[in-house]
Order: structure tokens, then C-alpha cells, then sequence
């Protein structure tokens, strides 16, 4: 889909905006273009393991795509929510810990929840100020931050 945008684009900065490989994070204007095509929220899922959190199990037979899920808004607001199913394997975590050259010491409370047995188990975050910016149809995510930070407030 995105490279179908990408070549049907006929503006040169919008162009460069929506160039697109397999293997890359998707950026604001890849996820604009594709809830674009939309008017109601999209979820789109398999995203490459490389560019996702080192914790997100992979798919079965396809190790180069990982078991998560962003939920995008439409009208340009963007990812709203995000989930993955977590690895469950102990000697799986591990490894991908090495492959991102992560210190091994700072996740070993990590590591021993699954050491011991662990069952497959799912999690997701939600943008509370990107969601209350996409109901309320607030042009910026800042002005929908409960306690934000201004030039005369830093603390909350």
C-alpha cells in the first residue's frame, strides 16, 4: 500500500516523505497516508521485528515479522495504540537481548519472570493524550497533555 502511494505521488517533497522499503519503521506520513484511505481507526500488524521492541515474539515461520499491532487514527493523528504479544521463551529473550546488544544485568528481573515458566501473555499501551486529541478533534497533541510542561512550569 505504501509503495502504491509513493509511486502515485506526484509532488517531489511529498514524494520523498512517503519513500518506503520493507525492514523500515513506518513515520507520521506513511501512517497519514495509509488512515487516509479510511474514516474510522486502522490497525495495522506484523511490523518487522528489527525495528520493534527486542521483547516481541515473533512469528511463527516468519522470524523477520513480530506479533504486534498499532491502532492509527484517522485524520492525521497518528498511532493511537500499540500491542505485541511478549516472548514467552526464556532462551528466545535472551538471544534477542544479545542481538540488540542490551546490558543483560538491567533486564535479569525480566529474564527470571520467564526462567521459571511463563505462559504467552499479551500487552499494549495507550496514548491517553493522542486518543483525547483524536475524539475532542484538537489540532495538536500538546494541548491535550493534562499537566504539560510550559517555559514557567516544569514541575507538575
Amino acid at each position: 500500500m505504501l509503495k502504491e502511494f509513493h509511486d502515485k505521488e506526484t509532488d517531489a517533497e511529498k514524494k520523498e516523505l512517503l519513500k518506503f522499503d520493507w525492514g523500515i519503521d513506518f513515520g507520521a506520513p506513511h501512517e497519514t497516508a495509509i488512515t487516509n484511505q479510511f474514516d474510522k481507526p486502522v490497525f495495522c500488524y506484523g511490523y518487522p521485528t528489527a525495528v520493534k521492541a527486542f521483547y516481541m515474539e515473533p512469528w511463527p515461520g516468519r522470524p523477520e515479522v513480530c506479533k504486534s499491532v498499532d491502532l492509527l487514527a484517522p485524520e492525521g493523528y497518528g498511532e493511537i495504540c500499540g500491542g505485541s504479544e511478549r516472548i514467552s521463551d526464556h532462551d528466545l529473550l535472551l538471544k534477542r537481548l544479545h542481538e540488540q546488544k542490551l546490558p543483560e544485568e538491567a533486564f535479569k528481573w525480566y529474564l527470571e519472570l520467564r526462567k521459571y515458566g511463563s505462559v504467552p501473555h499479551s500487552g499494549f499501551g495507550m496514548g491517553v493524550e493522542r486518543v483525547t486529541s483524536w475524539i475532542c478533534g484538537i489540532e495538536h497533541v500538546r494541548e491535550a497533555i493534562a499537566f504539560p510542561r510550559t517555559i514557567k512550569r516544569v514541575y507538575p
